[in-house]
């Protein structure tokens, strides 16, 4: 689903979607006060988000992930597993399923981690702790009632913030901003330092960046066709611009949306006519048929936190405040 222009700025179409947007706020509300915010033996994280979209929770788990492997401590991330087939719980392996089974950021996050996919998150982190795990990474659920969150972290787009501050379908939000700061420990705000200057908000903020992984490719003055389909496609666009690519055209498409063998060979026809390379996010090429990821680059990209100390030791505080209950 494309963002609706609207969305960025309060206008006539919000106000008129504002009987549907108040049903919406009820819903929610009675969603989040029904329960059962289920309390688990080890600590959870929630990494979510107040926006519909893609706001960069994939990369912000697996720098999470990351941090949590040199502290020595066994995380296992919790996914409902978005356009993939199985119910679950089950243990994402990466050679074995597919994004049409578990859907495109398990399969990518499963590199990093040990990932489970469960359409029931109690049942899916229950799974992981079974098998080991210390803390859980809820990816995504910031919504979604099953577990009692130890840490949520909210994740936004620096420099889309909250949009026109209204709720679905009158604006982006899936709850009401002072509903989800007040049950927010953190926002992590990603984007330039330009975007983190005009973006503020009310609330203890982490900020960090989305920087390319340096892969040994050289990228300035390669001929690129460039597609995605992911939240924000022109944020991977302007990124391989940055890089100094020559991009001849790119092609957007929805987010999570699979990729059919006719819209792959129209993708690679043009690329070959136009002598270009094709180009795309590691998210998009986690949805591509085996034979096909062989005509593709991806640029893989990292999230940095500003102050990782700070990040650090909020996940210390939050191991040492458990293990003392």
């Amino acid at each position: 689903m494309r963002a609706p222009s609207f969305w960025a700025k309060r206008g006539v179409a919000s106000v008129l979607l504002w009987p549907l947007e108040r049903l919406w706020i009820y819903g929610a509300r009675q969603r989040l006060t029904k329960g059962p915010w289920e309390q688990l033996d080890v600590p959870v994280i929630c990494v979510g988000n107040i926006n519909a979209g893609g706001t960069g929770k994939t990369p912000s788990v697996i720098a999470l992930l990351d941090m949590l492997a040199k502290m020595g401590v066994r995380a296992h991330v919790v996914s409902r597993g978005y356009g993939g087939s199985l119910e679950g719980p089950v243990l994402v392996e990466e050679r074995v399923h597919t994004a049409a089974d578990v859907g495109d950021e398990p399969l990518l996050i499963s590199a990093f981690g040990p990932c489970w996919v469960s359409k029931d998150r109690a049942a899916g982190a229950k799974a992981a702790i079974a098998a080991g795990a210390e803390i859980i990474v809820l990816d995504d659920g910031f919504q979604n009632p099953a577990l009692a969150k130890d840490f949520s972290i909210v994740v936004v787009d620096a420099e889309v913030g909250f949009g026109n501050g209204r709720c679905m379908p009158a604006g982006p939000l899936r709850e009401p901003l002072k509903d989800g700061l007040a049950r927010a420990d953190v926002i992590l705000s990603i984007g330039s330092a330009r975007a983190q200057s005009d973006f503020s908000v009310d609330a203890v903020r982490w900020q960090a960046q989305l920087q390319p992984l340096e892969t040994g490719m050289e990228w300035d003055g390669t001929r690129v066709l460039a597609f995605a389909g992911i939240g924000r496609p022109g944020k991977f666009f302007a990124t391989l611009k940055g890089l100094g690519t020559e991009i001849v055209a790119t092609r957007e498409f929805a987010d999570h949306a699979p990729y059919t063998d006719a819209v792959l060979k129209r993708l690679l026809a043009e690329a070959a006519s136009k002598s270009a390379q094709l180009v795309s996010t590691e998210k998009d090429i986690a949805r591509l048929p085996d034979h096909f990821k062989r005509e593709v680059i991806a640029l893989p990209v990292r999230l940095e936190f500003d102050d990782p100390e700070a990040v650090q030791a909020a996940l210390e505080n939050l191991l040492a405040a458990r293990r003392s209950e």
